[in-house]
């Protein structure tokens, strides 16, 4: 079977809508440690890539050249939520570098949380470029381009150095060789490939020693992402509360449309899981439910994620989305 049942939703005690997925497990090696459906899906990564285009940015020593700090390398590898935090942090570094919001190549956009996007349009009455959710990872390009003197005109286009350089890291890591570039929604590349071999190439984030030359700045993103686990999404974000409920065993991340990946460097593997109809919560739900069969992370806690309360507008329960074990 090509995908599997994931994910049901209920509302007074009927099941309303079902999510079908599929998901792997597989360690550095290539190894299949466990599969469900079948993970040679071709997805877009979106934006559980990031992990890999922070180590294709920061990679060869550039991340001491630019004396960053771990705070902002979880920026870099983060789909955060634009709160008061992130919104400092992407306007502070825009300075640092004597830019502004302007060369962002990603669009404007709102604050995540409500009580933000409230702040925000009083403030400032539109939408901005440094809410974006992957504004962090943009001001990293900005910083790279700047540090080797590239252009900062086009970084987002494919046939920019550092994204041909990212396409060749993917294809490194993945064993696969890309034929199709698709545009993220935030405009930068990303490669069209089989979920299994995206998978692959995150395993080799969490098996450090592989990456030789690379090790020491991949570990150094793990270890940045699961620290700062808010910074790296939100106060509210689900792979923010799974990471910080590993006790800095697992680095969860998000990424559009249905995908949600988790580093484990204890297995030296890496989950990755895509909803085929590319709902989000159902993604969240997913995920959680999966990492919980594998008796990682040890938390009753994550039992509030795996079966998640369906409310009216006025607060009553009236269902469930839950993971089907």
């Amino acid at each position: 079977m090509d995908t599997i049942k994931m994910v049901e939703v209920t509302r007074s005690n009927v099941v309303e809508s079902v999510h079908y997925g599929t998901a792997i497990l597989i360690n550095s090696d290539g190894e299949i440690l466990k599969e469900w459906g079948n993970a040679n899906m071709m997805i877009y990564p979106r934006s559980a890539l990031k992990p890999i285009q922070s180590l294709n940015l920061y990679k060869d020593g550039v991340a001491e050249a630019l004396n960053l700090s771990d705070k902002l390398i979880a920026l870099t590898t983060a789909s955060h939520h634009a709160e008061t935090i992130h919104q400092e942090m992407v306007d502070n570094w825009l300075k640092r570098m004597n830019l502004n919001e302007n060369h962002l190549s990603c669009g404007p956009a709102w604050p995540w949380n409500e009580k933000d996007q409230f702040e925000a349009y009083s403030k400032y009455k539109t939408k901005r470029k440094i809410f974006h959710n992957c504004s962090g990872k943009h001001c990293g390009h900005l910083a790279v381009c700047q540090y080797k003197n590239l252009p900062i005109k086009n970084y987002q286009n494919k046939e920019h150095p550092i994204q041909k350089d990212l396409i060749q890291l993917i294809e490194d890591l993945s064993k696969y060789k890309i034929k199709n570039v698709g545009v993220d929604g935030c405009t930068l590349p990303n490669p069209l490939m089989p979920l299994k071999k995206f998978a692959l190439a995150i395993a080799q984030l969490a098996d450090y020693i592989k990456l030789r030359n690379h090790s020491a700045i991949a570990k150094k993103i793990f270890d940045s992402c699961v620290k700062f686990p808010e910074i790296a999404g939100g106060s509210k974000s689900i792979n923010s509360i799974l990471t910080k409920l590993s006790n800095e065993k697992v680095f969860f991340k998000n990424g559009a449309e249905g995908v949600f990946v988790a580093i484990i460097p204890e297995q030296k593997s890496a989950l990755a899981v895509k909803i085929v109809d590319g709902a989000s919560r159902a993604a969240e739900v997913a995920v959680a439910g999966l990492i919980s069969e594998l008796d990682i992370i040890n938390n009753n806690q994550i039992e509030k994620i795996k079966k998640r309360p369906v409310k009216n507008s006025a607060g009553e329960i009236i269902g469930a989305i839950k993971w089907l074990e």
